[in-house]
């Protein structure tokens, strides 16, 4: 991020505009639905400036800027569609101590005026950095077309009642009472009796959430996928929305914790194999300790919370402690894997069953059903596996796997990052090795990537690199 976006107050300050052109007028428009005192200096002004000048919506100077003129600005915008004059005038705004914008110049500009959705005083500012003004425009059309007319005189009348709505305990009973206040009440007032009726409809809601018994906390333990935000369910991201607490794996990617409210507790209760460990006895105690305070906890996983992720003993705490759970599914790491590679787990004639094995547990490498695994056509999809690859290759040659079987390795499925490495049986602790995998990685017995995925896995390591 290169531009930080943030909300400066206007009201009553002063804002500067050099230029009488389209560029200029473009710019005002917008400007024009602040609060600040607007001064613009042009030569030669559109008739339309003028005519804004004439009814006081600003301040008209028929000259070019001098120095001095953007004094005690707190923005200043050089819109004179000539790169020359911008340039000339915005040096000398910069050296009058104000923020300078050249319309259309992103490099010499000191911030950028995004695409925004009105709704005063909710205001959605949505900027692409320059890079697509195009999907900046689609998605306020978007914005516009979704948001009620009334949000804004919903939002006014509930800004003059926060004081009041203070009574509420912070956090969740607090938030509770504002969304359904937004969502529920206020617009059931508006449509039944109009405006007028809201303030009303807001006390009578208080009153309701003062009384109410105290809420009890409650656990979702949620399936995070492969690591790509977009595999989530909406189930998943509605829950990491609503949560006060956040408990998550190692392996959950950045771009989905970002998901989680800005004001939740966000708890690293990371597990590395044969490494740094959180005990799970303490991320036990941890989600039985939020939930009886009262608090929505989310214990995000990786892939799929009911696959290698020790649910159960998660839900035996939960219950010992009589707290309320939800299981979301997630997509699991072997499914995304085998869409890397596009393939399919199953395939008729070919194998009617698939294992998902564990390369290690608790006591150090897993042992299986070798023999069975070992037959021709059988498929598995093995889990942390890369430190047990040696161990998993001897296992299964011992007792008489092909040394020619398929073999391949997804490291972080999903991601823009992800690697495919394709080996075989006989091959494949050496090119495990070789490859230097640092990411999460599944390990994909009796497959190989189709042909047409291979290529595309190199044109996509060419583009990279």
């Amino acid at each position: 991020m290169k531009h930080f976006p943030v909300f400066i107050a206007v009201e009553g300050r002063r804002i500067v505009v050099s230029g009488g052109g389209d560029a200029a007028i473009a710019k005002l428009r917008l400007l024009l639905k602040t609060e600040a005192n607007l001064t613009v200096f042009a030569q030669t002004p559109d008739a339309l400036i003028v005519e804004w000048a004439a009814a006081g919506k600003l301040t008209l100077h028929r000259r070019a800027i001098e120095p001095g003129d953007a004094m005690c600005a707190v923005l200043f915008y050089a819109a004179n569609d000539d790169a020359a004059e911008d340039a000339r005038v915005a040096a000398l705004a910069h050296r009058d101590g104000a923020r300078v914008n050249l319309v259309d110049n992103l490099a010499d500009s000191q911030f950028i005026t995004p695409a925004i959705v009105d709704r005063d005083p909710v205001t959605i500012a949505i900027g692409t950095e320059g890079a697509a003004p195009v999907l900046a425009r689609a998605i306020k059309k978007d914005l516009e077309e979704r948001l009620p007319a009334t949000l804004g005189p919903l939002a006014r009348i509930g800004k003059a009642f926060r004081t009041v709505a203070e009574a509420l305990p912070f956090g969740r009973a607090r938030r509770d009472f504002w969304s359904e206040y937004y969502f529920k009440t206020g617009p059931e007032a508006i449509d039944k009796a109009g405006i007028d009726a809201v303030p009303n409809a807001l006390n009578a809601l208080l009153h309701k959430h003062l009384n109410a018994p105290k809420k009890v906390g409650f656990v979702d333990l949620v399936g995070a996928g492969p690591g790509d935000p977009d595999l989530l369910t909406l189930k998943a991201r509605k829950a990491l929305d609503a949560a006060d607490v956040v408990i998550h794996d190692r392996l959950v990617t950045p771009e989905i914790l970002e998901l989680a409210r800005r004001e939740a507790l966000v708890i690293d209760a990371g597990k590395e194999g044969f490494g740094k460990a959180m005990a799970q006895d303490d991320i036990n105690a941890l989600i039985v300790e939020h939930a009886r305070s009262g608090a929505h906890v989310v214990r995000l996983k990786a892939g799929d919370p009911t696959v290698f992720g020790r649910l159960d003993e998660e839900l035996e705490a939960c219950d010992a402690a009589n707290i309320t759970w939800r299981i979301i599914p997630g997509i699991t790491a072997a499914s995304a894997a085998v869409a890397g590679i596009g393939q399919s787990l199953t395939k008729r004639q070919r194998n009617a069953s698939v294992r998902l094995l564990t390369g290690h547990d608790m006591k150090g490498f897993a042992d299986h059903d070798w023999r069975t695994l070992a037959k021709t056509g059988e498929v598995a999809a093995i889990y942390m596996g890369k430190r047990s690859a040696r161990f998993i290759q001897g296992r299964l040659m011992m007792h008489g796997a092909d040394p020619a079987t398929p073999v391949t390795f997804i490291e972080n499925a999903s991601r823009p990052d992800q690697r495919i490495i394709a080996t075989t049986l006989a091959k494949m602790a050496d090119a495990l090795a070789d490859a230097s995998l640092t990411g999460p990685a599944l390990t994909l017995y009796g497959l190989a990537p189709r042909a047409a995925m291979i290529a595309l896995e190199d044109l996509q390591e060419k583009e990279f690199a």
